[in-house]
């Protein structure tokens, strides 16, 4: 059973840093792509980044210089280290994946095809 559980939300000032935490289970994280999203208030969600299998990566435009993605395949940990916070920034994250034949962070019709997967999310709160 696919599991996915964020951590290491909380509340920060306007230029600050927090690291979110993904710890999946269920599955063999290294042969799964797998990625960040958010949900502002009010908005739709969108995409942060999204780690390929090969360890490839790529982010949205606001998240380029702030935020990097990684993982740890040994302890089953996707992270996003986020720097440089705004208030803009403040949003539930999730992390997402789907099946490796069908989620390879590929984008159609401006959504990422194929999560089926989704943590319950980690708020992030930028103060100003």
């Amino acid at each position: 059973q696919v599991e996915l559980v964020e951590s290491g939300g909380g509340l920060v000032q306007f230029g600050g840093s927090l690291r979110l935490s993904c710890a999946a289970s269920g599955f063999t994280l290294a042969d799964y792509a797998i990625g960040w999203f958010r949900r502002a208030p009010g908005k739709e969600r969108e995409g942060v980044s999204c780690l390929k299998r090969d360890g490839s990566s790529h982010y949205a435009d606001f998240a380029k210089g702030r935020f990097t993605i990684s993982r740890d395949n040994v302890q089953s940990r996707v992270y996003l280290e986020m720097n440089n916070l705004k208030p803009e920034d403040t949003a539930g994250y999730y992390c997402a994946t789907g099946d490796p034949s069908v989620f390879t962070c590929s984008v159609v019709d401006g959504d990422y095809y194929g999560l089926r997967y989704w943590g319950q999310g980690a708020l992030v709160t930028v103060s100003s």
